[in-house]
């Protein structure tokens, strides 16, 4: 049996019918232009705050997501080199796409690649495979893709020179952006980090896409932490998002400013995916789900949290093949940027979408259903929600992506734990009959 028997359902692309002017329907619609010195402001603040509080790194001791340019710049060049870049990105089927995949080692990016991939598209990884977590699971990852025909070129999202070597070698005709640093809580340990890869680094890669020729249309990862403090349920992407409660948020939505600038500027086509809660096999061990799992197995104590009226905080739980067809719909619709050289030529398509199950669920019952699955009684300790970051209650409203990108999730919480752990005792105890399986 191959080893791609077990990866999840690939969707094929999705078409839409004709509707009407792209500009009509989206009017008005997201950020207004008067927004933008605000977000342009706090984009300066947090570059400057990266820069004071982020000294040049010893070569004993680098951020996470560096990757020098002298490091990196022996790990590609050549004909060979070339020669693997253009075989990974070069469609296996007419009129398939040719994406770049940043972050293509970790848990969506591995996801997204593969089912690129196997409908017959074009893909080439960019990872720098940082100590964020475990590297030797982001490898693991890597052994995934290459099985999968998916090169994956080290280097980092920073590195202008490494970027405009790929879209020298390959004519991209989209970016899949999901390189970032993730968490809530490490922004408080690491801020510099977030502000190196959520922002100068997805500055670096805009400014690399808008001078190629021809221009990708670029989808990117934005997050469901955008909507920081707000209180009104379900999500709305219409919802206000100027309340951060974390750095990470504020990058994130620093990020999207950012995005409509490049568009509004250089005619860039841009979509951002507010992700929500995204859970599933080979996911992120600083997810609560993943370590839960851990802890239980090992007769650790795990520490639940519940919000100030001693109610249960809840989180929108969403399966990672539910977040792919989200994604591969993104990219099907993207309409092409309308810019050549740096130079825009006309108004080019700005979009922003919620990618969530839409039915939140207490991270109580998620430790019960764990319990269940792992026929293991948890030690549990409950404790106030920290002032960490960390909010109440995710919950989407994903109306826009079911109307625009035949977006409909599909698996509940209990249904997608138990395929995680599925994977997991393989993964990490041998227990399963195929070790790495999907």
């Amino acid at each position: 049996m191959s080893h791609l028997d077990d990866l999840p359902p690939t969707p094929g692309k999705y078409k839409t019918d004709k509707v009407p002017p792209y500009w009509i329907l989206h009017h008005h619609r997201y950020l207004r232009l008067s927004k933008l010195t605000l977000w342009a402001s706090l984009f300066l603040a947090l570059f400057l705050f990266y820069l004071i509080l982020s000294p040049p790194p010893s070569p004993s001791r680098r951020n996470l997501n560096d990757s020098s340019s002298s490091v990196s710049a022996a790990k590609y060049g050549g004909s060979h080199w070339e020669k693997q870049v253009r075989k990974s990105a070069r469609p296996r089927t007419h009129g398939g796409l040719t994406v770049l995949v940043t972050g293509a080692s970790g848990f969506v990016g591995t996801h997204v690649s593969i089912a690129l991939r196997r409908r017959g598209d074009g893909v080439l990884g960019l990872d720098n495979f940082n100590r964020y977590y475990d590297p030797k699971l982001k490898r693991a990852r890597q052994g995934l893709l290459e099985r999968s025909g998916v090169f994956v070129v080290e280097g980092d999202i920073n590195d202008a020179v490494l970027l405009k070597k790929l879209f020298d070698v390959v004519l991209f005709t989209h970016v899949m952006h999901l390189a970032a640093q993730a968490g809530v809580r490490y922004a408080m340990q690491n801020p510099g980090s977030y502000v190196n890869s959520n922002i100068a680094g997805f500055v670096n890669l805009l400014e690399v896409s808008k001078s190629a020729n021809p221009q990708p249309a670029i989808v990117w990862a934005s997050s469901s932490s955008v909507y920081g403090l707000n209180s009104k349920v379900p999500f709305s992407e219409k919802d206000r998002t100027d309340q951060p409660a974390s750095l990470y948020a504020a990058t994130k939505k620093a990020g999207e400013g950012i995005a409509h600038t490049y568009n509004h500027i250089y005619g860039l086509s841009l979509t951002g995916l507010r992700f929500f809660t995204v859970y599933g096999p080979w996911g992120r061990p600083d997810m609560a789900y993943f370590f839960f799992t851990k802890d239980i197995l090992k007769g650790k104590t795990i520490t639940v949290f519940e919000s100030p009226d001693k109610g249960s905080v809840a989180r929108d739980f969403t399966y990672i093949d539910d977040i792919v067809k989200g994604c591969l719909g993104a990219l099907d619709t993207a309409e092409k940027s309308t810019g050549s050289g740096g130079k825009k030529k006309g108004p080019a398509m700005f979009r922003i979408y919620n990618l969530g199950n839409t039915s939140p669920v207490p991270v109580t019952k998620l430790v019960t259903i764990l319990e269940k699955l792992l026929k293991t009684k948890a030690k549990k300790k409950i404790m106030p929600l920290p002032r960490n970051g960390d909010v109440e209650f995710t919950h989407a409203n994903i109306t826009l992506a079911q109307a625009e990108l035949g977006y409909k999730p599909t698996v509940d919480l209990e249904t997608g734990l138990k395929k995680f752990v599925k994977w997991y005792m393989g993964f990490y105890t041998g227990s399963s009959k195929k070790k790495s399986s999907w």
